[in-house]
């Protein structure tokens, strides 16, 4: 059945599955793995899917997926709050120095980044000593780590203040971009860290003993779900909702970190509060759709209802959008999270040289090293066909280019 927004794969004995991927690709895999999704006896009228959908871990990386009193975990993911933030400066192009190596270099040495996991060496990406800053922030969520480890012990022993404001590795990066009328934005894309890996993890474990002998019906163990009144149940409920504030805090100490390094090699005083934009797009949330109210798992997608504003970030190199939503129920006020993956970071680094990355790079100052080539653009969708096909979930507000990215 084809509609005027999205195409629908309708499979007997499962929900809808209604896709907003006109003129992008979508691999065989990914398929398969939504219609295992929809075929769950929890799902709510249909699942969305979105233009940079992908093959992702447990479910579809670009899904939006609506339950009735339970919680997959593996939907939400392990990289809990993931997401970004964005703020406007009242910078101009113009006042930028002429070689951005040293605000590069800047943000590099205020924000931990990446990660060295061999044991005796310290990691980078993590702090050696965590700033004021973060041991501020964290005495708001420690009561809170402190209710989930007394009931799960083994989470106690996690990196969490001391990743509390930093980077991460893979996709998350930090960017000075421009926009449209050459006024300078920060945005960075990083979530829950280490803490929200270990949340995510345990509880995917622990949906799989809930569920015993029922698991064997499912048509994927990965998608195993806690049932409300099930014994794990409000303990997930309470440390994914504690792991979607550790992340969305990160993010802002991130944000006055990397503005306060630009301050110390930009010449001219500035402001960074002009707009600021702070969004999740991995993660679950209490929602009202369609009569019922029911959880909204975002896997790789952003909330985008009536005039409510989000980030579309492109590849490393290509353009990033600052959107507003345009409350289209059918996909439960959700838009894409990016231009998602069209191969896997193996394959990527087996296709992609260095010179190749080089060359899809040259406007930006950023590595050029054999580690990035995973996230040059080439590995990715294009990002405007991605918004291309989702011209009736979202408005663009701001296009930005950058001129600067710092990655994980």
């Amino acid at each position: 059945m084809t509609d005027t927004a999205y195409t629908t794969i309708h499979d007997p004995g499962a929900a809808p599955i209604k896709l907003w991927t006109r003129g992008v690709p979508l691999e065989d895999e990914a398929r398969a793995q939504l219609r295992n999704i929809a075929k769950l006896p929890i799902i709510h009228t249909h699942i969305a899917v979105m233009p940079d959908v992908h093959l992702g871990k447990g479910a579809t990386v670009g899904s939006v997926v609506p339950t009735v009193g339970a919680i997959i975990p593996a939907a939400v993911g392990v990289d809990i709050g993931c997401g970004m933030i964005a703020a406007r400066t009242t910078l101009m192009a113009g006042d930028l120095p002429d070689t951005l190596a040293s605000v590069r270099h800047a943000i590099e040495r205020a924000v931990p980044h990446g990660r060295v996991a061999a044991r005796g060496k310290r990691d980078p990406g993590a702090w050696a000593s965590p700033p004021q800053r973060a041991v501020e922030a964290w005495a708001s969520l420690a009561r809170g780590f402190q209710r989930i480890t007394h009931a799960h012990p083994r989470l106690a022993k996690t990196n969490n203040l001391h990743h509390l404001g930093t980077l991460g590795t893979g996709n998350h990066f930090v960017e000075l971009c421009l926009d449209e009328a050459q006024r300078v934005w920060f945005m960075l894309h990083s979530g829950s860290r280490g803490v929200g890996n270990a949340i995510g993890t345990h509880f995917i474990e622990l949906a799989k003993q809930d569920m015993g002998r029922h698991i064997a019906n499912l048509p994927d163990v990965d998608l195993a779900y806690l049932r409300e009144g099930s014994p794990h149940y409000d303990d997930y409920v309470f440390a994914v909702e504690w792991a979607q504030r550790y992340a969305r805090i990160n993010r802002e100490i991130m944000m006055q970190h990397a503005v306060d390094a630009a301050r110390r090699v930009i010449s001219k005083p500035f402001e960074a509060q002009a707009e600021a934009v702070n969004c999740h797009h991995n993660y679950v949330s209490r929602e009202h759709h369609f009569g019922e109210d029911i959880f909204v798992t975002r896997k790789g997608a952003v909330s985008a209802r009536t005039g409510e504003l989000g980030i579309i970030p492109g590849s490393m190199g290509t353009c990033s959008y600052i959107v507003r939503g345009l409350g289209n129920a059918e996909s439960f006020h959700s838009c894409s999270h990016g231009a998602g993956r069209v191969m896997s970071r193996t394959r990527a680094r087996k296709l992609i040289s260095v010179d190749d990355h080089a060359r899809a790079t040259a406007h930006v100052e950023c590595r050029k090293d054999a580690e990035v080539v995973d996230e040059s653009p080439a590995a990715y969708k294009s990002i405007e066909a991605v918004m291309e096909a989702q011209k009736d979930l979202v408005e663009i507000v701001h296009t930005l280019r950058q001129v600067v990215c710092v990655k994980g």
